[in-house]
């Protein structure tokens, strides 16, 4: 998981997975018959890691619910005991055409986790503004995970969230006085 985590699916060879795990690369096919399937199940386990879903819902208001879920993605993305970055943002953005399968995987699972976040704004707004606020929050935390990769500092990536919590803010004086 963590060598995928680092260098990405096409940045992994056959070689650095035997020499990492300690084992033949008969036996790695014959465990997982593929890199591939190997890769799905690594996605797995790292999506079991406290990430920035992890109970990020708890919040009363929508600006506490926001701010929870972003702070959680920096979080995510500085851990000293991760790899920086986010696996699932990162790992596989552009491939070579044998390996559309994997990507079209990973759109999947940044899919889903848009979808559980709208589902989850849900208590604050209707669905069409849900799943407009729940695209941009998924765009902010894939940036953070490429921020943070490219060497952002956990105070560079905060700001990042200030900014966006003051634009709900203002968003929120706007509604406010159209009334």
């Amino acid at each position: 998981m963590r060598l995928f985590w680092r260098h990405g699916y096409e940045g992994v060879s056959i070689s650095d997975l035997t020499n990492a795990i300690g084992i033949a690369p008969p036996s790695l096919y014959a465990a997982f018959g593929s890199k591939a399937a190997l890769y799905r199940e690594a996605l797995d386990r790292y999506a079991g890691l406290p990430g920035v879903l992890s109970n990020q819902f708890t919040a009363k208001t929508l600006k506490g619910t926001v701010k929870n879920l972003l702070r959680s993605a920096v979080d995510a993305a500085t851990d000293s005991n991760g790899e920086g970055g986010c696996m699932i943002s990162t790992g596989l953005i552009q491939c070579a055409s044998e390996h559309a399968d994997l990507a079209s995987d990973l759109a999947d699972r940044r899919r889903r986790m848009r979808e559980k976040i709208a589902d989850a704004l849900t208590s604050w707004l209707d669905k069409c503004a849900a799943n407009s606020l729940a695209r941009y929050l998924t765009t902010v935390i894939l940036g953070l995970a490429i921020q943070a990769r490219d060497g952002a500092t956990r105070l560079d990536l905060e700001q990042v969230v200030d900014e966006v919590v003051a634009g709900l803010r203002a968003r929120e004086r706007k509604r406010q006085l159209s009334k």
